[in-house]
């Protein structure tokens, strides 16, 4: 049972008391983001009009806290590895290949969190025009681009770099995984361990990375296969290769509308069954994770903790990668239903920033025991389909790229106040 292996100690949940293992979870999933008074009221409120037990007892603050901290952060871990092998067993009509590839990418980014001495020690402070310091955390997520799943997501301290990281999300890949990265990633280690664990990749790299890439940015080529060896100047004792190793990988020139280059490392060799000229829409593909952490920062408000020590750190971040999995499992269903039978002069999808206001508190119903998770599922997207957007193509906008570095807001759109 999900109560004996995730419970802190076997004590702990063996009397009856107002909040049981389950309801606490339930309440930790239910987008805790305004005050905690607030919260447990409005959360005993719902559940008695939908269970229809006005004796439902309140519970305090402090009651809350003793609970969560009986409780194992890794619970949602479990939780959301179970909702992605549903997905990718069960819907095999419906999920979204490139090629025959899932693809996936992997990305890094940091998380504030609340100034406390433990955090401050566990994870580490970023320093900037602020003396003081900001406590970080570094993020990092494998994400399925096509079908909008988080597969994996760590939340390190900022000494742990990306690279790092990145080698870890390997654990939670197969064959057949196709997996994108950015600039910040190329590493001889990185491109061993894909070909060590047989994971298929794309990675953008400096035009100075190294002397192949050199060569190959200068000589004008669109694509060259080339040996790849480690650094002259990578410490190498600790690793499963010498400073003979090598690999075979794919050199992929694309153009890019303003006269640059940029330059891909693939492991796609065969140029034939993967031409050059697909390389700049497939690398394109990579937004996708750029726009969850969009979602999950500014509309699932994934900073915005319930909590200030490391217990509860965990318990919140592994939550909102669950529940926004939740989101595009919804979501995702319905937008394909769209695509099918639109007839407009725009094809329409679900709002996604409302989208999370509408869970607010139905993901409780959803996950209650005696739930007939197909009639909420049904209210759910009802609502959904009643806040529609148009897909206008080609739309672009400038990008803001230091309006977090100067602690300033970004201008938010009319359309995306906040929904939690």
């Amino acid at each position: 049972m999900l109560i004996e292996k995730y419970k802190v100690s076997k004590k702990h949940f063996t009397r009856t008391r107002k909040q049981t293992f389950s309801t606490t979870l339930l309440f930790m999933m239910n987008f805790l983001r305004k005050s905690l008074s607030l919260e447990i009221e409005n959360f005993v409120r719902h559940l008695k009009v939908f269970i229809g037990n006005n004796k439902l007892a309140c519970f305090s603050k402090s009651a809350f806290v003793q609970c969560r901290n009986k409780i194992h952060p890794e619970v949602f871990i479990h939780l959301n590895q179970t909702l992605i092998n549903e997905f990718y067993t069960d819907n095999e009509a419906s999920i979204k290949l490139w090629k025959g590839f899932r693809l996936l990418s992997v990305d890094g980014s940091r998380m504030t969190l609340p100034n406390t001495e433990e955090l401050k020690n566990e994870y580490g402070q970023a320093k900037n025009q602020n003396p003081s310091g900001v406590v970080q955390a570094r993020v990092s997520v494998l994400y399925d681009v096509l079908n909008n799943f988080v597969l994996d997501g760590k939340l390190a301290p900022l000494s742990v770099g990306e690279l790092a990281s990145a080698i870890k999300h390997l654990e939670c890949t197969r064959p057949k995984d196709l997996i994108i990265y950015d600039r910040g990633y190329p590493s001889f280690q990185l491109i061993f361990e894909h070909y060590r664990q047989n994971i298929d990749f794309v990675i953008r790299a400096k035009k100075d990375f190294n002397n192949e890439i050199i060569a190959f940015y200068e000589s004008g080529n669109t694509t060259k296969i080339v040996k790849i060896y480690p650094g002259k100047n990578t410490k190498i004792s600790d690793k499963q290769y010498s400073d003979q190793t090598y690999q075979m990988v794919r050199l992929v020139r694309v153009e890019l509308p303003g006269g640059e280059a940029e330059i891909l490392i693939t492991s796609l060799l065969d140029n034939k069954k993967y031409p050059s000229k697909i390389f700049k829409n497939l690398y394109f593909q990579r937004w996708g994770v750029e726009k969850f952490y969009d979602e999950f920062k500014n509309k699932l408000k994934a900073e915005h903790f319930s909590g200030y020590s490391k217990h509860s750190i965990l318990q919140d971040f592994y939550v909102a990668l669950f529940v926004s999995n939740i989101q595009s499992l919804i979501v995702g269903e319905i937008n394909e239903e769209l695509q099918v039978r639109t007839k407009t002069k725009y094809v329409y999808k679900v709002n996604n920033n409302l989208s999370y206001g509408l869970l607010k508190d139905r993901i409780v119903t959803l996950f209650y025991s005696d739930t007939k998770t197909e009639v909420i599922f049904l209210e759910l997207k009802e609502l959904f389909n009643k806040h529609l957007i148009p897909i206008r193509p080609d739309r672009k906008f400038d990008r803001q790229k230091d309006k977090y570095r100067n602690r300033q807001k970004p201008k938010v759109p009319k359309n995306m106040k906040d929904t939690l």
